[in-house]
């Protein structure tokens, strides 16, 4: 067999090997025993046929790579940490990338409802967010202080308070996925309604734009992270409903291991939003630049790490990929 009809027949093979084993974490052992075996053979022939060739190079340093993936010692726990975060939750991430889509288009597609409902009907604010909300924000409003509720109790108790009731609805979100999908789609339903409601009656009342400079300080990180949690809801029903080649039970144990990485990541998240709306939202009418700047930071820090980063980390691995197979079709 001619080496270029050798690595044509194999490099998608070998793609998918080593993807997982970068990713280990995510794929069952049996997965990563079976393409030790796979690639050591392939080692073996490039070693007979090819001998000379960057092939026989590429493979065996793969065949390392595997061999130290499975054998080696546990990583210090510092070495966990930061891999967890800098590699593992991204590549998750990024394999997973359309359902945090469908999460988004669900809850914007509720907020567009919200907003529409309570436009056509007077009475469905009140219905939603319930009178006696609606009455305090209007007293606020009329006292000329829209978001005036977010600086009321201490805050550190504020800030405990507001984590653990974002954590509570992230973990129903993700639960829910249990039920094929649907419970994670009604939470992300009934809080993208809810939300169209709420800004609409800020709307409707002229303060928009001041009450927004205080809601969304917080707002940023809590509703992002809410969205994504719905997506790790939605991988939990996928992973049921649709299986694939693989038993219902094994696809749904990848899915939830993937999903509960990537609802992991998301506690630092809501800790920073609890820490913002407990201690900065109160201080949203001192200056309008302040506000706009931890909105600005919030969204970069969202889209560059759970849309940006993934992509570049999946893009430098296939273009790392691309150049071996390159190197070894020169020879």
């Amino acid at each position: 067999m001619r080496e270029a009809h050798f690595i044509d027949k194999n490099k998608a093979k070998w793609s998918e090997i080593e993807y997982n084993l970068k990713n280990k974490l995510n794929v069952h052992p049996d997965i990563l025993a079976n393409n030790y075996i796979k690639i050591t053979n392939d080692l073996a022939f490039a070693q007979t046929y090819y001998p000379k060739s960057k092939t026989k190079d590429y493979l065996n340093e793969l065949a390392l790579f595997a061999h130290q993936s499975i054998y080696k010692d546990q990583r210090t726990s510092s070495n966990q940490f930061v891999e967890f975060f800098v590699n593992d939750v991204p590549n998750v991430v990024y394999k997973n990338r359309k359902f945090l889509l469908y999460s988004f288009l669900i809850f914007s597609l509720a907020v567009l409802i919200g907003i529409l409902s309570s436009h056509f009907d007077p009475d469905f604010t009140r219905l939603i967010l319930g009178d006696d909300y609606v009455n305090e924000t209007m007293i606020n409003i009329k006292k000329g202080d829209p978001a005036a509720i977010y600086k009321s109790g201490s805050e550190t108790g504020s800030t405990l308070a507001i984590t653990i009731n974002n954590i509570r609805v992230a973990f129903y979100a993700f639960t829910l996925g249990l039920f094929f999908s649907i419970g994670t789609g009604y939470i992300l339903f009934s809080n993208g309604i809810m939300l169209g409601a709420f800004h609409y009656m800020f709307y409707q009342e002229g303060v928009l734009g001041k009450a927004m400079s205080a809601i969304w300080m917080h707002g940023t990180i809590e509703i992002s992270v809410i969205i994504i949690a719905g997506a790790c809801g939605l991988m939990l029903g996928n992973g049921f409903m649709f299986p694939g080649t693989l038993s219902r039970r094994k696809s749904l144990t990848i899915k939830a291991k993937e999903a509960v990485m990537i609802l992991v990541s998301t506690i630092p998240m809501f800790i920073i939003a609890g820490f913002i709306e407990g201690f900065i939202t109160r201080l949203y009418d001192v200056n309008l630049y302040i506000s706009l700047f931890v909105i600005l930071l919030s969204i970069v820090l969202i889209v560059w790490y759970y849309v940006i980063f993934p992509f570049l980390k999946n893009r430098q691995k296939s273009f790392s990929f691309n150049q071996n197979l390159k190197l070894n079709e020169r020879e």
